[in-house]
This record gives C-alpha cells, structure tokens and sequence, in this order.
C-alpha cells in the first residue's frame, strides 16, 4: 500500500510539471501574436500641436509594422497631465501608449501635485523627435545677435520682456535658463500657445519669443523673424546661420522640446522590445525623417536606453531651472 501511495504522489507531480509545461508552452504562443487588437497611441495634448502630428505621423507605419490598427487618442487638459495620469493608470498589456513631449519631465517639478512619477510609472519606448527652442527678434529691433540682446537687456534692466506658448512649456523654461545663465533680466510673457505668442511678437506687443523652432519655422524662413540663437547642442538643418547657446560662450543653456513614446510600467519586456525595434526602424527610415523634418522636429530612434537617460537627465535640471526662477502652477 505504501508503494502504491508513493507511487501515485510520484505520478500526480509528474502530471502536474507536464500540464505546467504545456501551460508555459500555450502561454509563449499568445505573447508572440501581441498584438491581437488595435493599439492606442494616447496624446496628451489636443490635435494639430507637434505631438499630436508626430504621433500620427508615427501611427500609420507602426500600424503597418504591427499587423494592427493604431488609432490616435486624444486626452488633452491640466498641461498633459490629464492624458499623462490616464496612461499611468492603463492596463501594462501594450495597447494603450502615451505620446507626450517635454511636460513628461517638467511637470512633476512644475505642479504641486501630477498624477504620475516619472521613473516609476513608465517604460520608456524611444525618443520620436526633437525640436530646439529659437530665441528670435523682429528685424527692425535694433537687436542683430544675442550679444547685442544681452548687452542691451543688462544696460536697461527691466526694459525687455519675452514671449513663449505658456508658463512651463519648453521655450519659457528655456527662456528662464538664457537668463539665468547670463544674468539679465527679461519679463516673461505667457500666452496660450506658440500661434498667439508669435502674434504678438509679430504686431510688436513683445520685444523677444522663445519658440520651439517647429512652431515658427515659417517666420524665421521668411525673414519676418530674426534667430538671435537657438538651444540646441548642434545647428539646425533648417536655421545653419543660427548659433547654439554654446557656441556663444554661455555654457549649461542646451534644451529641446522633444516627444516620446512610454508604455505603463510593468509592460512585458517582450512587448516593449518589440515595440521599439518597430518604432527605431520606422523612425530611422528617411521618409519619416523627411516627414518629421517638415513638422520642425529631428527624428530620435534612441531606444528604451536613450529615452530613459533623456529622463533622469531632465528631470533634476528643469527642477532647478523651475525652484531658481520661482517657477509655479497651482
């Protein structure tokens, strides 16, 4: 009887390893088919700014590569935070994605309180472009380059204010670093969004604008505006003759506005592989990066590597531009 009991054990825990391995072999299969149903790629802007069209430019070769539809969502409100929050909280199965910009790493220092932390609640996909930020001057200023600008704002202190597209975008707080790096004083000037910003530069109610070079490369092409510098580490293809930051001597001063592509934390890393194998191949391909080029933004196939270094880079440098400047939204 003994025997037969032991036996039996013997029998039942081979039993249970075999149907523990055909459940391991069944579940292999179903990772692999990701994805079964359409992806959602969430903005967390409104349609038309840069990250809403970098997404769907970024969406019908993706769907293509998928074997899937990528429908585009958007879920604007509170900076992004509302779409950001929305993500943070989603399934981790790879069908909902955030595509956000640079408010992915200022907000959490900007906000009293965001929906989401940075480091923890994502899975970095990649970088999908960049823009640099323009400091840029009409013509009949008086104002020929940067010196001049700084020269002039530190002989009339208080004389000068800026325009940017709204307090915590990008271009203010890149406003925000011009100054803090070379001392001079600059009223900013919020305005809700870069169109109303450049029409006040345009009619002459504000003297300077800090723009994502996207958002006026129409301007800057014509000669309506003139590019004093722009904040890149390297010149732009499309402004050659507008300096870096660095190369006029005012060092620590670089940024970009830049849009990415997260997945909720606790993804499957088979999932977030394959989903940025998909989008480095497509971002590296030239027709996206001709497409992203007329959009104002360079095309960034940098990975989950890249995009998480963009991160914890970011995060800690626009929190202390954000507490010297007195930065705050309620």
């Amino acid at each position: 009887m003994p025997q037969q009991i032991h036996f039996g054990r013997r029998a039942f825990l081979a039993a249970g390893a075999a149907a523990s391995v055909s459940g391991a072999l069944r579940l292999q299969p179903a990772m692999a088919a990701y994805p079964e149903r359409p992806v959602t790629l969430l903005v967390c802007f409104p349609p038309g700014g840069a990250t809403d069209v970098l997404a769907r430019l970024l969406g019908p070769p993706l769907s293509e590569a998928l074997g899937r539809p990528v429908i585009i969502e958007n879920r604007a409100g509170a900076g992004g935070n509302i779409g950001m929050g929305a993500v943070a909280r989603a399934q981790a199965d790879g069908y909902t994605l955030l595509v956000t910009s640079s408010v992915f790493v200022v907000n959490p220092s900007l906000y009293r309180s965001v929906p989401y932390d940075p480091f923890r609640d994502f899975q970095p996909i990649s970088t999908l472009g960049a823009s640099p930020n323009v400091i840029a001057v009409l013509p009949t200023s008086g104002i020929d380059n940067l010196q001049d600008l700084i020269a002039q704002a530190k002989a009339h202190p208080g004389r000068f204010n800026y325009a940017s597209p709204g307090i915590g975008t990008t271009p203010h707080l890149a406003g925000e670093l011009l100054k803090l790096r070379t001392g001079i004083g600059m009223q900013h000037v919020p305005f809700s969004g870069a169109g109303p910003a450049t029409q006040a530069l345009l009619a002459g109610t504000v003297h300077v604008i800090s723009a994502a070079q996207g958002s006026i490369v129409p301007q800057l092409k014509s000669g309506a505006f003139r590019a004093l510098a722009q904040t890149g580490s390297a010149r732009a293809l499309d402004l050659p003759d507008a300096p870096t930051l660095q190369e006029l001597g005012i060092r620590d001063a670089n940024s970009e506005t830049f849009l990415a592509l997260f997945a909720p934390a606790g993804t499957a890393s088979v999932i977030v592989d394959k989903l940025a194998a998909e989008v480095v191949s497509i971002l590296k391909r030239p027709d996206t990066q001709e497409r992203y080029r007329q959009a104002g933004a360079l095309a960034v196939a940098d990975g989950p590597e890249g995009l998480r270094a963009r991160v914890a880079r970011e995060v800690p440098m626009w929190r202390e531009v954000i507490r010297e400047a007195r930065i705050a939204v309620e």
